[in-house]
């Protein structure tokens, strides 16, 4: 065999970064050991991997192509050595979307590690836009996402619904009757979730055509931080069900009916098309699935997410 381990190592850690001497840091080797596995890897196939553009190395199509069957071998490496230590699961990364992440998954990942204590897992908490990027990157095993993806190099899976409600404060006018028409949302200041989330996507799509006028007084990154502006009586905001149960219940926050939107959607598995489904995130996908149904199947669980 032409190729090592420790060369597609290489490969992967300079592909995630773009730079050979943050690479060599990861890896825990010489800048100049790197460079020369990298430089060795390309003369070899006669095939470089990296536009070189200054000091900073970007995939080329051929190492776009070539690096999730790297990750795919790199992780069933990481396998057969956690089999060899005693059955261990490899590493994990997981990516969530900020409302997957701040209510559910950090959840999953405690019973994750409850049942695999010598396990170590990674959770990112970002939007829908960077979760995909970072699947697509190989930088993460297992997205959950609160949008959709078209990317033919994605693989999506139902995991569970979801429902985007509108609400406001207590003191708000509109509390009062419980509902809302059009023509009121269309009067009322706006705090949302930024472009490039899930939940603003839809509410972009299902809400924003129907009012005659928008106006978002505020765009903010973090649901607690949306949920505390509409406390303090700034507008109205429209997030995901699983983010209110609690302030719905505390009497903090008060839901608005609109029947006049479909904000049903659904949470999703998203992984890359071509990478290894590995032991460790067939475990945790079994355990977000087992979640789901205790969800479904008691509503007093309320005041746990």
């Amino acid at each position: 065999m032409k190729i090592t381990l420790r060369q597609i190592e290489v490969f992967a850690a300079i592909a995630r970064s773009e730079n050979v001497s943050r690479a060599a840091e990861a890896l825990a080797m010489s800048q100049s050991a790197a460079s020369s596995a990298l430089v060795e890897l390309e003369r070899q196939f006669d095939c470089p991997l990296f536009d070189r553009i200054g000091k900073s190395l970007r995939l080329n199509t051929t190492g776009r192509g070539l690096l999730p069957q790297a990750e795919s071998l790199l992780a069933r490496a990481a396998e057969i050595e956690g089999f060899l230590a005693g059955g261990q699961l490899g590493p994990l990364a997981v990516g969530a979307t900020m409302t997957i992440g701040n209510y559910l998954a950090t959840l999953i990942v405690a019973d994750y590690l409850q049942q695999h204590p010598a396990s170590r897992i990674d959770l990112k908490v970002a939007n829908t836009r960077h979760i995909l990027d970072g699947v697509l990157r190989c930088e993460l095993d297992i997205g959950l996402i609160e949008g959709e993806a078209n990317d033919p190099d994605l693989v999506l899976e139902p995991w569970q619904t979801d429902e985007l409600v509108v609400f406001c404060a207590p003191e708000h006018p509109l509390a009062k009757g419980g509902s809302a028409t059009t023509e009121q949302l269309a009067e009322q200041p706006w705090i949302l979730r930024e472009p490039g989330s899930g939940t603003r996507a839809l509410f972009d799509r299902a809400v924003a055509p129907q009012l005659a006028t928008l106006n978002i007084r505020l765009q903010l990154e973090h649901t607690e931080a949306i949920k505390r502006a509409v406390e303090a009586g700034l507008g109205l905001a429209c997030l995901s069900r699983v983010a209110l149960h609690e302030a719905f219940r505390r009497g903090s926050l008060v839901e608005l009916r609109t029947p006049q939107f479909d904000l049903q959607r659904n949470f999703y598995f998203v992984r890359h098309r071509q990478r290894h489904v590995s032991p460790a995130s067939r475990a945790f996908l079994t355990l977000c699935r087992a979640f789901d149904e205790r969800l479904q199947r008691a509503d007093d669980l309320a005041p746990e997410i």
